[in-house]
């Protein structure tokens, strides 16, 4: 038993709380079934690598539910989520790695530990104040694993294998903590144009491999607008493709219905329907 857990604990647990443990208890074991002797052949089969792909789907599948506002979605696909974090961690628990206990204690110790004003005896002002508090104690664990020394770089606290748009935010954000930044949203949009030059000039000189550098270039300083501006990069520009699907899905219907075809009208009628649909959301809004 955790050391954690007195026996007070146990006993106060009311009944909404027990079927709560019971719930996750039995998906444990359904999960050990799944991959036991007797269990499901294509369950058997998976490892840590084979999972990859379905933890990720199922993380975007979240999101793509919660940007929905669909929480019967959200339920649901929660649950596929959490039932790959099962997966792992009970091919984990069979090669004597690590168990589900020890992630959950694990990471119980580390909310406890960033807490202090919580459960410690830390003062903090406002949310701000906890997130310096939750840096400097990530820091410090870090330094006294040995994750960090002198020749450590800052960015490579960043992870690399995440979507580009949030791996250039939390790049900038790490510098920005370390004063390499701009003082304030001029000199972004300064950046956000100078590169937009930069990318017309490789564009007339039609050169392919300053142009892919300069559309890079020009992603990263828009990224750093939308810090500036309180925005997530990766979440606003999928919400700019959800509407750009939805308005796009609109055209589609309204030249459905005139008898037509997308592909027969010119740019210029296609766009009279854009312009019509946006009128169309922005009364419906009203």
């Amino acid at each position: 038993m955790d050391k954690h857990a007195s026996k007070d604990f146990w006993v106060d647990l009311d009944e909404k709380e027990l079927n709560r443990l019971y719930q996750f208890h039995r998906l444990l074991k359904i999960m050990a079934r799944l991959r036991g002797k007797s269990g499901c052949p294509w369950d058997k089969e998976q490892t840590h690598d084979s999972l990859k792909p379905y933890l990720i789907e199922e993380a975007y599948e979240v999101l793509e539910q919660l940007e929905e506002e669909n929480l019967v979605g959200v339920e649901e696909e929660l649950g596929d989520l959490l039932l790959q974090i099962v997966f792992h961690a009970q091919i984990a628990d069979e090669a004597g790695n690590f168990s589900m206990e020890e992630i959950a204690r694990g990471i119980s110790d580390k909310l406890v530990r960033r807490h202090p004003h919580i459960f410690g005896e830390i003062m903090v002002e406002n949310s701000q104040d906890v997130l310096i508090n939750w840096e400097k104690i990530k820091q410090q664990e870090k330094e006294e694993s040995g994750i960090i020394t002198e020749d450590t770089s800052l960015l490579d606290q960043v992870n690399p294998y995440q979507p580009a748009l949030m791996e250039a935010q939390e790049i900038q954000e790490k510098a920005a903590k370390v004063g390499f930044d701009w003082k304030d949203i001029q000199g972004a949009l300064a950046k956000v144009e100078e590169e937009l030059s930069e990318l017309v000039e490789a564009f007339s000189e039609n050169d392919q491999a300053a142009m892919t550098e300069e559309v890079g270039d020009l992603l990263f300083a828009v990224v750093n607008v939308a810090r500036f501006v309180n925005s997530h990069s990766e979440l606003a520009l999928r919400q700019t493709n959800h509407k750009f699907r939805r308005r796009f899905r609109a055209i589609e219907k309204k030249v459905q219905d005139q008898g037509a075809k997308m592909e027969e009208l010119s740019l210029e009628v296609l766009d009279g329907y854009w312009n019509a649909v946006k009128e169309d959301e922005k009364a419906y809004k009203k």
